[in-house]
């Protein structure tokens, strides 16, 4: 790849020398104005004046700005499940008019609803619809996805699930990263008890994904109603052992599983809208990033993460958006960042930190998030010349401009041009591809962007 200088812009937040810990003012935020941003091999190379980059690299291709513009690092969701089927709209309707998360169960909704339906997918409909969310965040700003798996809820569907998402890793330019949240609930179709189906997954999936190189991350629901802190200790411990990276959905609706984030050393512990000051003081102490996820507190009509007593206590919070089709379906994570900020008084500062550097850190990556030398060159572009005005439109000023890996993000199926291989999540699946396995698919995108190697930025 040859250097590329991109710019002029306004501003460009570089997000370097702000702290992965505790509050952040809105003046310690590093701004390079009337700046460039030079890149080769997919890194940052340096940031600067573009007036003397485009003097100093005269060999450089000159990619130039005609807007306003500002640019930040790519955006991180740390925590999402987009690899799903079906819908809960009506799960909403129900929840909206009252009726209790019991009864919407006893209706035939809730996660097992999402589960039935994701079982019901062919593997090339749950890799497109997948696909179709993926493209939608990257166009969104966000480089990093972090997707889970968790409705499959069985050895066999939860690779399936872990399969599609490393396939769409391979087809999408954003960079996707899969968990197994195999201990989302205990499956009702499951004979045994909520141990005998922690130690199913722990000796007959663990093995399975490390053999296959489907993820390095694991994650489960620790809550009443899914699994207890004393259930998933198991699992937990064989991951640790095994060297996965553990995150928890901690603290949703009541506390606990945030301690257990902590005792296992987790790199995230997610949601925490039940966690006081004990829990807190206890993440403030340790090295797990609290990650709040506003989207979750919209779609269900309850509290926020309590971000500010969090970021005031020490603690280092990222902010994601727990795209999922129950209870946070919105899927714009600028939108609920925005949000949460104005609920919980949350400076621009720090609710940027906690889509970029913060949020890297919840995912175990240093390489993103900052734009600095040596850093990977995510970084996005909005139509102003005032950082300001991101967080103050609330999710409707979007990037005009995404570029991941050093490389130009533009519309695109899946790295080729084949009309039929568009991502729409409600294709026929009987007309493209029903008699191959998911192997079987992933041999024939490769060998069609194969021929693409040179120009796209996968």
């Amino acid at each position: 790849m040859t250097k590329l200088l991109v710019g002029p812009f306004d501003q460009v937040l570089t997000m370097d020398q702000l702290s992965y810990n505790g509050p952040l003012k809105d003046d310690q935020m590093h701004i390079v104005e009337n700046a460039g941003i030079l890149v080769e091999d997919e890194k940052i190379v340096e940031v600067g004046s573009f007036l003397k980059l485009i003097r100093k690299h005269k060999e450089a291709e000159v990619f130039e700005l005609e807007l306003p513009s500002v640019a930040m690092p790519g955006m991180i969701d740390s925590h999402t499940h987009i690899c799903f089927g079906g819908s809960r709209a009506r799960d909403y309707a129900m929840r909206n008019s009252g009726s209790s998360y019991q009864e919407i169960a006893k209706a035939g909704g809730g996660i097992w609803d999402t589960v039935q339906h994701t079982r019901q997918q062919t593997d090339i409909h749950m890799n497109l619809a997948m696909l179709a969310r993926a493209v939608q965040h990257r166009d969104a700003g966000i480089t990093t996805i972090e997707v889970k798996s968790g409705y499959g809820l069985s050895v066999e569907e939860e690779i399936r699930m872990l399969s599609a998402i490393k396939l769409a890793d391979m087809t999408c330019s954003a960079d996707i990263i899969g968990t197994c949240l195999a201990a989302h609930i205990k499956p009702l179709d499951y004979d045994g008890d909520h141990a005998a189906y922690i130690n199913e997954i722990i000796e007959k999936l663990f093995p399975k994904i490390l053999s296959m190189d489907l993820c390095y991350r694991v994650d489960a629901f620790v809550e009443e109603g899914a699994f207890s802190p004393k259930i998933i200790a198991p699992y937990f411990e064989r991951a640790k052992a095994l060297d996965f990276d553990i995150t928890v959905h901690a603290d949703q609706f009541s506390p606990g599983g945030s301690a257990v984030a902590v005792e296992f050393g987790a790199l995230s512990a997610d949601h925490l809208e039940a966690s006081g000051e004990r829990e807190i003081q206890m993440l403030a102490e340790s090295d797990t990033v609290a990650t709040a996820l506003p989207g979750a507190s919209i779609g269900l009509g309850c509290d926020y993460t309590p971000a500010r007593k969090l970021l005031d206590a020490g603690c280092c919070l990222a902010i994601a958006s727990d795209w999922n089709p129950g209870s946070a379906p919105m899927g714009n994570l600028m939108t609920q960042a925005a949000l949460l900020g104005a609920f919980e008084k949350l400076s621009n500062t720090e609710v940027l930190s906690g889509l970029t550097f913060r949020a890297a850190k919840a995912l175990g990556l240093s390489d993103r998030g900052r734009l600095s030398p040596g850093m990977l060159a995510d970084f996005i572009i909005f139509p102003t010349n005032d950082y300001r005005e991101i967080l103050y439109h609330q999710g409707t000023m979007v990037p005009y401009l995404v570029f991941k890996n050093g490389y130009l993000c533009e519309e695109e199926s899946l790295g080729f041009d084949d009309e039929e291989f568009e991502l729409n999540p409600d294709i026929d699946d009987d007309i493209l591809f029903s008699d191959l396995s998911l192997d079987e698919l992933a041999k024939i995108l490769e060998e069609k962007t194969k021929g693409n190697d040179d120009t796209d930025s996968n």
